[in-house]
C-alpha cells in the first residue's frame, strides 16, 4: 500500500466516523427515523453522494448509528463497571454507571428506548440490529446477577429474569418520569428501588472474598 492510498484511506475513515457522529447527534434529538441522508448531508455540509458513498443507504446509516451509540454504551457503562469486583459490587456498578447516563441524556434521548418505540412493531435489519444490542445488553446484566447468585451475595433461590425484568423496568421509569414528566427526584428514586430489589434478595452470609471473571 502506498503512502498516499494509506492517507486516503485514513481520510475516508475520518470522514465517515465525523458523519456517523452527526448522525448519532441527529438520531438521539429526533429518533432513528429522523435520520435522512439529506439533512446528515446540510449538517455535515457535505453533498449527499458524499453521505452515500459512506452509507449506501438510509437503512445502512440507522444500522451503523445503532452499532456506534452500543460501541459508546459499553464503553462509558460495561467495560469501566465489570473491572469491579465480580458480584454485587460489579451489579451495583452497571446500574449506577447505566442511570448515571440516563441521567446525561434526558436533553437528548436513549436510542434504546426511542428505537424500541419507533420499530417495535416494525420487522426489518434496523429492527434486528436495535434488538440484538438490547439483548446483548440484558445479556451481560444477567450474567452480571447470576454471578452475584454464585459469589454468594444474593440467595441461591434468587430469580436471575424476574431480577433483570425488575432493574431494567426500573430504568424505563426513570427515563419516563425524569424525561416525559419532567418530575425532580427520579434519579434517586431509581437508585432507592435498585437497593430495595437487591435488599430482597440478599444472601443471609455474604462470599466477602474478592473475585474476577
Amino acid at each position: 500500500m502506498t503512502q498516499a492510498t494509506a492517507r486516503s484511506l485514513q481520510k475516508g475513515q475520518q470522514t465517515r466516523a465525523a458523519i456517523l457522529d452527526a448522525a448519532l447527534s441527529l438520531a438521539s434529538l429526533n429518533g432513528l427515523e429522523g435520520l435522512s441522508i439529506g439533512v446528515l448531508a446540510e449538517v455535515t455540509q457535505m453533498s449527499k453522494s458524499g453521505v452515500f458513498a459512506h452509507f449506501g443507504s438510509r437503512e445502512d446509516l440507522q444500522i451503523a448509528v445503532i452499532h456506534e451509540y452500543h460501541a459508546r454504551f459499553e464503553e462509558e457503562v460495561f467495560f469501566p463497571a465489570v473491572r469491579e469486583v465480580r458480584g454485587l459490587p460489579r451489579l451495583r456498578a452497571l446500574f449506577e454507571r447505566w442511570v448515571r447516563r440516563v441521567a446525561v441524556e434526558l436533553d437528548s434521548g436513549c436510542i434504546y428506548i426511542s428505537g424500541a418505540v419507533e420499530f417495535d412493531d416494525r420487522p426489518g435489519p434496523v429492527r434486528d440490529a436495535l434488538a440484538a444490542m438490547v439483548r446483548a445488553w440484558q445479556a451481560a446484566l444477567h450474567r452480571a446477577i447470576d454471578l452475584s447468585v454464585q459469589a454468594g451475595d444474593l440467595r441461591p433461590d434468587t430469580d436471575v429474569a424476574q431480577l433483570l425484568f425488575e432493574i431494567h423496568g426500573l430504568i424505563l421509569a426513570l427515563h419516563h418520569d425524569a424525561k416525559f414528566l419532567r418530575q425532580p427526584g427520579a434519579v434517586e428514586r431509581a437508585r432507592s428501588g435498585f437497593e430495595r430489589i437487591v435488599q430482597h434478595s440478599l444472601s443471609a452470609h455474604p462470599n466477602t472474598t474478592p473475585g474476577r471473571d
